[in-house]
């Protein structure tokens, strides 16, 4: 059974925790409601930037103070920042909650900015990083070929323009904007007391000076998108990069579980179609995997493979002749039901983990997504048939849907690689 409890602050912030009495620690994590989707193009990349600027000192606590408290308790701290979300994590002994939970309450609500310009060269080093990483390059692209000039398709490391010229101002202000309690879910999952973690947070909050209950941010739903489109970036590579696929569904929709199943026999696994095929039965690739996100009205759905240039035809075209048997219903025996079995031991498996039941706790509140039992989960994913899986891949990849991005040295041999998949794609990309 799970023990979940949730309480929400006079200043509209949410707490949601989970007690697992049989662990000595306990994960923390401040979700905020803010990603790259939030920002202007003016401001690309600043929900990252400030996610850096957290760890650089507080109000209370500088920069070394926040390392050397957390180094001390063995403990583990770090951030991420998505498209639609930012989070400040931590894992630490139970008998260290409410020191970290002081220091973290202090990083999110009352950043000092100080070293600014330290910190930009730091951001603009790992923009730098991802150009010369080709696998990483090309999902920035694919996201650009899939939704064009709308904040999803932009990286969420933004740009060395914007990073390089944006103030300490208005990295403040956009913090006093985001940042607001009715914004920021805390989750916490481990050896703890719901009511000790909600005492101890509204004391934190008082020392750090948090603001006063703030109405929360409306996220801006999302327009009419372009058709699918084709991007390429020329580098001196060994491999091409590949990424083909499409929109994908939201992360409320009811088919979600399907989507997971059709990842995972599409190119999820070893046993995968396109893992089996591309790299075990012909060795053409050394990666190939399929992948996906889910967003609040939208979502990502798609293959990425890296191999030679002799093989790059090839294995666009093993990608759409395998999404293609998939939407045709030509299931093999047993893969369904191996997928099934995959899909919820991973489930089950990740749930051995603090770090992941608070993430599931914190995703699902910040992004008002139905928090579901272990025994309904699974209940879903039984539910899937066979024709929802083939209904599902024949209504999200079919050819005329289909976006590419490719990183590698020749654009007119990944351009007619790709018109394997559509030609429509390669003539609308050239006109």
């Amino acid at each position: 059974m799970q023990k979940v409890t949730l309480s929400e602050l006079d200043t509209g912030e949410r707490i949601i925790s989970e007690r697992v009495a049989s662990v000595r620690s306990v994960s923390l994590g401040f979700w905020i409601d803010v990603g790259s989707r939030d920002e202007r193009a003016d401001r690309a990349g600043v929900s990252h930037f400030i996610e850096h600027l957290l760890f650089k000192g507080s109000r209370r606590f500088d920069a070394q103070e926040i390392a050397e408290t957390f180094d001390a308790m063995g403990a583990e701290l770090n951030a991420a920042t998505s498209r639609e979300n930012t989070v400040v994590y931590a894992r630490v002994p139970d008998h260290h909650v409410e020191t970290a939970l002081e220091v973290m309450t202090d990083m999110v609500f009352a950043p000092s900015f100080g070293e600014v310009d330290q910190e930009r060269e730091v951001v603009l080093e790992e923009i730098a990083m991802y150009e010369d990483t080709p696998q990483e390059l090309v999902h920035d692209l694919f996201s650009e070929a899939v939704f064009g000039d709308h904040q999803l398709g932009r990286p969420v490391i933004g740009t060395a323009e914007v990073i390089s010229t944006v103030s300490r101002r208005a990295l403040a202000g956009y913090h006093r904007t985001a940042y607001t309690p009715g914004n920021v879910v805390l989750a916490a999952a481990g050896n703890l007391e719901h009511d000790r973690l909600v005492a101890l947070l509204q004391r934190s909050e008082r020392r750090a000076g948090a603001p006063a209950r703030a109405g929360t941010r409306v996220r801006r739903p999302l327009g009419q998108l372009p058709g699918p489109g084709l991007r390429f970036q020329r580098k001196e590579t060994e491999q091409y990069h590949l990424c083909l696929g499409a929109t994908g569904i939201s992360r409320s929709d009811r088919r979600r579980f399907a989507s997971s199943l059709l990842d995972s026999i599409l190119g999820g696994s070893a046993s995968s179609r396109l893992f089996q095929e591309i790299r075990e039965k012909r060795g053409m690739a050394y990666a190939v995997y399929s992948f996906g996100a889910q967003y609040t009205d939208t979502g990502i759905l798609g293959v990425y493979v890296g191999t030679r240039e002799e093989n790059l035809a090839a294995c666009v075209e093993i990608c759409v002749e395998q999404i293609a048997e998939i939407a045709a219903g030509r299931l093999r025996k047993g893969e369904l039901e191996r997928a099934k079995e995959s899909l919820k031991g991973r489930i089950v498996l990740s749930l051995e983990s603090t770090s992941n039941r608070m993430s599931r706790l914190g995703k699902s509140l910040v992004t008002d997504t139905e928090l579901l039992t272990l025994e309904r989960i699974i209940a879903e994913i039984e539910a899937v048939e066979a024709d929802e899986l083939a209904e599902l891949a024949a209504a999200l990849l079919p050819p005329e849907r289909l976006a590419a991005a490719g990183v590698g040295p020749d654009e007119t041999r990944f351009r007619a690689a790709v018109g394997r998949a559509s030609t429509t794609l390669v003539e609308q990309a050239a006109a």
